[in-house]
């Protein structure tokens, strides 16, 4: 296969890998945060990545509240997304490089969770501040981003009614993203 089709086939193997990678990712921050698995978000995303967790689960365990089976699946998948993408390019990676990829990828998968966290709050606190405990999306926003925000609050707390944390944070991600970009 050469041309559009390879590439309709490679844009169709990343957007099938990466939306579910994302699902995982966010199970997996709302899991850390403690978020609320009532919220009906909360619950379609356990439905969706179920399947392939739970066997997971028998066979590699948590550790220290993180849940590792979630962590192994994703880099199992980013591997293999990345290991059809080579294969269908023609070409050969090593297995390793693959690894160190999946890992650098995720990791910023993470921060642009958290960012996109962040600016969903300091728009819903603009808009209709009510909304942060009322909105599905927003709650769960709320709540990936509340642990990130506690801390640079301490450090900066809110002045005059405006609070400059999610400045701090965002700028602490953005350092860590061009961490991540200069080595891979």
């Amino acid at each position: 296969m050469n041309g559009l089709g390879t590439e309709l086939l490679l844009d169709l193997i990343r957007l099938v890998f990466d939306i579910f990678i994302f699902l995982v990712m966010l199970r997996l921050i709302l899991q850390i945060t403690r978020s609320d698995f009532y919220n009906p978000l909360s619950q379609a995303i356990v439905k969706i990545t179920n399947p392939p967790l739970l066997p997971l689960r028998r066979i590699i365990p948590g550790l220290w509240g993180i849940d590792l089976a979630s962590i192994v699946l994703m880099v199992a998948l980013k591997v293999i997304e990345y290991s059809l993408i080579v294969f269908l390019a023609g070409k050969q990676a090593p297995l390793a490089g693959l690894f160190i990829l999946a890992a650098a990828e995720l990791a910023r998968l993470a921060i642009y969770i958290s960012l996109g966290a962040i600016f969903i709050g300091i728009i819903v606190s603009w808009i209709n501040p009510q909304a942060a405990y009322q909105n599905p999306a927003a709650a769960l926003a709320r709540s990936i981003s509340e642990p990130l925000l506690r801390p640079a609050r301490r450090l900066l707390p809110p002045i005059s009614g405006f609070d400059f944390s999610p400045i701090v944070v965002i700028f602490l991600l953005m350092a860590a993203l061009k961490i991540i970009n200069r080595i891979i």
